[in-house]
């Protein structure tokens, strides 16, 4: 690697509830991107590449999104990992950067959903197809197939299988529904400002025991964006105050581990969240005690609390009387998902990742307003999608 990578301009829409508004995707990456060209005070001319991330749209949908930013002829790679796609973008912006291949890259994530549940591919018409027929077979095989949504069943058994190997309770899982929807009151992007306790999300409708649908992150529109730089270009253009450093980055997929233990545990990725994050410290230096701030993937409860073990940040199955503490919100250890996370923010699948990534940049340069982190100085993003791929960034204030 030649150069750092930095991201110096962030942008995102609010996340809404997919018809709400009468918006197409180009619609919501031009409102993104030209907030993050903005936040760097960057012109779209200086972009050399543009790396574009999403799910449910046609191929070259990146080209059609970026056109509304400027007609400049670069390079558009268009990406699709699951939900991982939007952290793919920035992974493959840094790569640029760092690789010397260009000074300035877009990376941009968006998507345009249709109400309901995601079916996860693995209806009954497409089972022996989809991608992840490997994973669901595994759930299948431990615990049958029912009708409920098939991303809530596979997340909802492997919250069975921690209940009764390490004694996670059903409170313990709602509260991290209860810290995330308090965490978004003060979020303006976000999908849901509305606050519940732990006794409302208990009480709200099950869409796969044990979880509530308080517990599970919705169907969502919206794009995000990061203008991600050389140190060159930081110098060249005074963007030093700008800059917040991509101090290491790395992505996993699958492994026999996924699927030799028969768990959904495993199936949904701890085995990749956990390897992509030793990766990270070992590149950066840095380790989960040096972090402030954390956005991870909370798809479902359930993965909120298998991150924190595969992330470090307790010992495995300890994961319920950690968030039980209080030691991932205001006041505690790390705050975990002060944006509100997927659970509340939304989860527009191809612009999460870097949804993530832009509040991290408002946190470490203290831009954050009611959520802000005080002291925030290492923010760490965690995004996942089933199929898979595990993609976790560390970032600091240059």
């Amino acid at each position: 690697m030649t150069s750092k990578a930095y991201v110096v301009g962030v942008g995102m829409t609010k996340f809404e509830k997919p018809e709400t508004r009468d918006w197409q995707y180009w619609d919501m990456a031009r409102e993104a991107g030209t907030a993050a060209l903005a936040d760097a005070g960057v012109p779209y001319g200086s972009v050399e590449q543009a790396a574009v991330g999403y799910c449910f749209q046609p191929s070259t949908a990146g080209q059609r999104a970026v056109y509304e930013l400027g007609l400049t002829g670069i390079p558009v790679y268009n990406l699709n990992n699951n939900c991982a796609t939007g952290s793919t973008a920035l992974m493959t912006a840094r790569q640029f950067v760092e690789g010397g291949v260009a000074d300035c890259v877009l990376a941009l994530g968006f998507e345009k959903m249709a109400r309901g549940s995601l079916g996860g591919g693995a209806g009954a018409g497409d089972f022996a197809t989809s991608p992840v027929a490997r994973h669901y077979g595994v759930m299948a095989a431990a615990h049958g197939f029912e009708m409920s949504p098939p991303t809530a069943q596979i997340f909802g058994n492997a919250a069975r299988e921690h209940m009764e190997r390490y004694g996670t309770t059903e409170v313990q899982l709602a509260a991290v529904g209860a810290k995330n929807h308090q965490h978004s009151a003060n979020n303006p992007n976000a999908q849901f400002q509305d606050v519940y306790t732990v006794d409302e999300i208990l009480a709200a409708k099950t869409v796969h025991r044990p979880l509530t649908k308080l517990q599970c992150s919705p169907t969502s529109d919206g794009a995000a964006a990061a203008l991600v730089v050389s140190e060159r270009f930081v110098d060249e253009h005074g963007l030093r105050g700008r800059a917040v450093e991509i101090a290491a980055q790395a992505m996993t997929t699958d492994t026999d581990e996924s699927f030799a233990s028969g768990s959904c545990i495993d199936a949904v990725g701890r085995p990749m969240s956990r390897a992509a994050a030793r990766q990270a410290y070992e590149r950066s230096g840095l380790g989960i005690e040096d972090v402030d701030v954390v956005e991870l993937h909370d798809c479902f409860s359930i993965n909120e609390l298998l991150t924190y073990e595969a992330l470090g940040m307790c010992e495995e199955g300890a994961s319920g009387k950690l968030v039980e503490s209080g030691a991932t919100t205001y006041g505690g250890r790390w705050v975990v998902n002060p944006s509100g996370g997927l659970i509340s923010k939304g989860h527009p699948l191809g612009a999460t990742g870097l949804a993530q990534a832009a509040e991290l940049v408002w946190q470490l340069r203290g831009e954050a307003g009611a959520r802000q982190v005080t002291g925030a100085r290492v923010g760490l993003a965690h995004n996942i999608g089933l199929g898979g791929a595990a993609v976790v960034t560390l970032l600091r204030k240059a």
